[in-house]
Order: structure tokens, then C-alpha cells, then sequence
């Protein structure tokens, strides 16, 4: 069977090829309403599909970015994907996604492969152990974003929460209902990550804002698996916390599976905040607090900042935008 052309197309909805041309780019401005209906049938009639291949060689794009994420299981993670994934398919790309499981050498490679495969650019939640290349890439003027985390000396656009403000928003509710052994609990700080760096960092400096000396022995930093040991330590301390402020919503879970399995009451024996908003949050019992990152915020702007690299729109933004966030209240404070 002959495959079906824009020639083809044109004929059938009785335009120009050039027509064809800007309404498959989602060029409407000078098109009528009736025009692209008509255009519309045609596809339809003539079953056409449009030769993706022929349209990168013309174009010297693949119309295709990549996603490399830190950590697929993080419910932030996945809200970002999926609107960055509408971002771009509203601008006729296609995305593809990575998960580095924060491990470096994946990241790597990952990163490679999507040069390889001539992505027009690339949004990364950076492990931070790669900086050669990141620098590499920044000097070829390859399109890149960072998302989440950032390495500030690199001077990459970098989409991420105001993390200081995040803390400040917990402490702040934990002080005004009387808590003041207060704990924070987050996953590894190996090659300083940032938004656990600074999440400590703003826990700190929000105590002192209050009159309240931190306490070395309630900040703990550790690896997903060994998250409930942390707890451990924490609660055979001579004096344990009476609040926890769960750093991301892999910890929140740990924390939660952890006051089950020892019988503890939630907020009578502890209260608890997590950073990230998680679906069970409402559902549970009694409701959990959150902090929630404003995630469609996030993805767009990042998005955008990626977009306009790859069409070389304006100067080129390489600031760090920090968004800020929402504490959703529960009972669980």
C-alpha cells in the first residue's frame, strides 16, 4: 500500500502543503477554524500519519527531551513527570525517562544515551556526582535543567522548593502547638544533595528562631534502608523527640511503619510532619500534615526554561527559581 503524504493531504482538504505543513507544527494563527477542520477530516479520511523521521532530518530536531530523575519511587518525582510529559506534548514532543536510582554511573549513562539518541534537551534531577560532565554539557550549549537540586557554581538553570521555608513552615507549626523536642529525620546527605542539606540547614535556623538550641542527636541522615534503625536510635535516647519532621515521603512512610509496628500514638506520643505531599495523607488516621511542593508550578517553569533553550528564545536563564510551599494541614499535630 503507497503511504500517504502531505501532498496527498493537501489535494484532499483542497490547501497548500505549506498549510498541512503549519497545522501538523500546531501553527494555527493564520488558520481558520473551517481550515482546520477540513485538514482534520483529511488525516482522518486518509488514515495519514505523519513520517516522524523525515520531520527531525528537516527540522534538525527529534522533537523528543529527556527526564532524568533521581529517584522514580518519590511521589514528587512522578507528579513532575507527568506534567512535564503535558508541557511537552502540548509543544508536539515526546519525552523520554530515565531513573538513576540517585547512583551516579547510571546517571552517566543515562545521560549518554539520551545525547546519543540526539534528545533536543535534557531535564535532570542531578545525583551531584557528575559535575565534568554537567560542566561539559553547559559548555557545548546542550539544553539542560536542573530540577529539584541544585550545584550552584555550575550555573544551570534550576528549578526547586524554597526547602528553607519548607522547615521554617514545619517548625513553626510544631512550636505553636507547644512541641519543642523536635526531630527531623531525611535520607542520605552524601555529596551534600540540597534540598536535604538545606532542609537540616532551615530546621536549624528556624529552632533558634524560636529560642530552641537544635539538638545534634535529633537530626538523622541516613539510607532508605536503614531509616528505621535511625528511629531506633532516636527513641532510646534518655530524652526522645516528641515531633518528627519526615524530610521527603520515603521517610514519611518509614516513620509511619515505624509508630505502628511500636505502638506509638499519633499525635498523643508524637507528632509528626512530612515534606511532599502523599495521597494516604487524608486518608490516614489521624490525617497527616504536609508540606507540599507546588509540583505543576515546578514542572512548567522548568519546562519552559528547557524550551527556550532549544528554540534559543531570549537569554539564555541560568538562575535558581525557588518555589514556595504549602503546609496542608492534618491532625497529626
Amino acid at each position: 500500500m503507497t503511504k500517504v503524504t502531505i501532498a496527498d493531504v493537501a489535494q484532499h482538504a483542497k490547501v497548500s502543503k505549506s498549510t498541512i505543513s503549519q497545522f501538523l507544527n500546531k501553527r494555527y494563527e493564520h488558520m481558520s477554524e473551517k481550515t482546520r477542520k477540513k485538514i482534520e477530516e483529511a488525516i482522518k479520511d486518509l488514515n495519514y500519519e505523519p513520517n516522524i523521521l523525515a520531520r527531525s532530518l528537516k527540522q534538525k530536531s527529534t522533537f523528543t527531551v529527556g527526564v532524568v530523575v533521581a529517584n522514580i519511587l518519590h511521589t514528587f518525582s512522578t507528579q513532575i513527570i507527568r506534567a512535564i510529559e503535558n508541557y511537552f506534548y502540548n509543544q508536539g514532543f515526546h519525552i523520554i525517562v530515565c531513573n538513576a536510582d540517585d547512583e551516579p554511573d547510571k546517571e552517566k549513562n543515562y545521560i549518554q544515551m539520551l545525547k546519543a539518541k540526539q534528545v533536543d534537551g535534557i531535564i535532570i534531577f542531578p545525583t551531584g556526582g557528575n559535575p565534568d560532565l554537567y560542566k561539559r554539557m553547559k559548555k557545548e550549549n546542550f539544553p539542560i535543567v536542573f530540577m529539584d537540586r541544585t550545584i550552584p557554581e555550575l550555573e544551570i538553570a534550576t528549578v526547586m522548593l524554597d526547602n528553607y521555608l519548607a522547615a521554617k513552615l514545619a517548625i513553626d507549626h510544631f512550636v505553636e502547638k507547644g512541641y519543642k523536642d523536635i526531630a527531623i529525620v531525611t535520607t542520605s546527605i552524601i555529596r551534600n544533595i540540597s534540598p536535604r542539606v538545606e532542609r537540616i540547614e532551615g530546621y536549624k535556623s528556624s529552632l533558634l528562631s524560636h529560642g530552641i538550641s537544635p539538638n545534634e542527636n535529633y537530626i538523622k541522615t541516613a539510607d532508605i534502608e536503614k531509616i528505621s534503625e535511625a528511629l531506633s536510635e532516636l527513641f532510646n535516647l534518655p530524652r526522645p523527640p516528641k515531633a518528627i519532621l519526615a524530610g521527603n515521603d520515603i521517610v514519611l512512610n518509614e516513620v509511619l511503619q515505624y509508630i505502628k509496628k511500636e505502638n506509638l500514638r499519633i499525635p498523643q506520643d508524637l507528632a509528626v510532619i512530612g515534606i511532599d505531599e502523599v495521597s494516604f495523607a487524608k486518608l490516614y488516621t489521624p490525617t497527616i500534615t504536609t508540606i507540599k511542593q507546588p509540583t505543576v508550578q515546578m514542572a512548567d517553569l522548568a519546562a519552559e526554561l528547557l524550551f527556550n533553550q532549544i528554540n534559543k528564545m531570549d537569554k539564555i536563564d541560568t538562575s535558581i527559581h525557588r518555589l514556595k510551599p504549602i503546609l496542608l494541614l492534618g491532625t497529626s499535630c
